[in-house]
């Protein structure tokens, strides 16, 4: 008998592959997505990252060489995936890798850290521009945090007292209005209103719990229906949008200043500092600025004011500083009005959220006792009519 060997041992494993379930092609690409998800790489913590850079620009203003004060930072510290990082990035500019690029390969900068390391190391200032991002990552953890206190509470206490009145409105008013039925009395006007609000609750809330719930979470996890719900939001309240407008050019202004002080020229700065926006629809229209103020010589002031949505004092300072050399004094004086006006509408915003949060709650609350207790209250009459007392 003629034994006929296989030239290609793999031919017959895909064939005997091919017959297996779980082995095609989209199943196999499916399994590819699944182990890039579980090999995602998170970023780096931003608190740790505000330690880190306050730490490299104490040392790298101390005249010592980056390797050196990446060895420093890392040697001995308690989180072991920093130090792992911290030593990646030492080890590629052992190797002769630009700093900028070896935190880039770690990929668990920002693109923002990123181009500011970048731009730091092109003018030779990367002190002051680890010094930067400490800063502006303080200010943006501190305005985060005043969001989350001004709107996650009351957010909470209004979910809570929602709750609190559709169990009402499904529990309590149907039991009064199965007992007036029961002695056989005619429920007076206003009672008959809340058994029908009880009525029209019993059929729409779940369609409202589930559109409220979705909302939320397209918000959270959502970029553009983020942009598209704030967008909606800013647009009907003038308060949200000078808050929102503030911190996005508190944050270009700043970061573009401390570039341009530093040498870098002013299309570099301007496209460095866009990314510290990116995500929002100021980040395409400062690009477009800067592409216009490049390729057609329009003064940058004239390029911000017809291409960016950003304030008119912001082009305003900028051509002054244009005109009188002093563009630097004025962007450093634009950075501190801003930070200024941001922390007084911080203060209003959360004053008018706790307002309107108290003022709903006492709305929520007057329902569910309306609704649920004061037919209970209006019942006694009609039972004792039906007792005949």
């Amino acid at each position: 008998m003629a034994i006929t060997l296989n030239p290609n041992p793999s031919d017959s494993s895909s064939a005997m592959n091919r017959g297996r379930p779980g082995t095609s092609a989209t199943a196999l690409a499916m399994r590819q997505k699944v182990s890039e998800k579980k090999t995602r790489i998170r970023g780096f913590p931003n608190k740790e990252l505000i330690k880190f850079c306050r730490g490299m620009a104490s040392m790298l203003k101390a005249q010592i060489n980056t390797s050196d004060a990446l060895k420093y930072y890392s040697f001995d510290h308690p989180n072991a995936e920093v130090r792992k990082t911290l030593t990646a990035v030492r080890e590629q500019i052992d190797s002769g890798v630009p700093a900028f690029a070896a935190f880039a390969k770690t990929k668990r900068f920002d693109d923002k850290t990123v181009g500011l390391i970048r731009a730091g190391s092109e003018s030779g200032q990367l002190h002051r521009a680890f010094a930067a991002m400490s800063h502006r990552l303080k200010k943006e953890m501190e305005y985060k945090a005043k969001l989350k206190k001004a709107t996650l509470l009351p957010g909470m206490i209004i979910c809570i007292l929602i709750g609190l009145f559709i169990g009402a409105q499904l529990k309590v008013v149907p039991q009064v209005e199965g007992i007036l039925d029961d002695i056989g009395q005619e429920p007076d006007p206003f009672s008959k209103f809340m058994f029908t609000v009880s009525h029209v609750t019993q059929k729409v809330w779940p369609a409202v719990v589930l559109l409220i719930g979705g909302g939320v979470t397209m918000f959270f996890v959502s970029e553009k229906a983020r942009n598209q719900m704030l967008y909606l939001l800013m647009s009907r309240w003038r308060l949200l949008k000078n808050l929102i407008m503030g911190m996005r050019q508190m944050m270009f202004l700043g970061t573009l200043n401390m570039l341009h002080s530093n040498g870098i020229n002013l299309t570099k700065a301007v496209e460095t500092a866009a990314e510290t926006v990116k995500g929002t629809p100021l980040f395409s229209e400062l690009i477009e600025a800067g592409k216009k103020y490049k390729h057609t010589g329009l003064p940058f002031s004239e390029a911000m004011k017809k291409f960016t949505s950003c304030d008119p004092q912001v082009s305003h300072m900028i051509s002054i500083g244009e005109r009188s050399s002093s563009l630097e004094n004025q962007l450093e004086l634009l950075t501190t009005m801003y930070e200024e006006d941001v922390e007084q509408l911080m203060g209003d915003f959360t004053a008018a959220i706790n307002f309107f949060a108290l003022v709903l709650a006492c709305v929520l609350i007057c329902c569910v006792f309306i609704g649920a207790f004061l037919p209970i209250f209006l019942m006694g009459p009609k039972m004792m009519q039906g007792s005949g007392i």
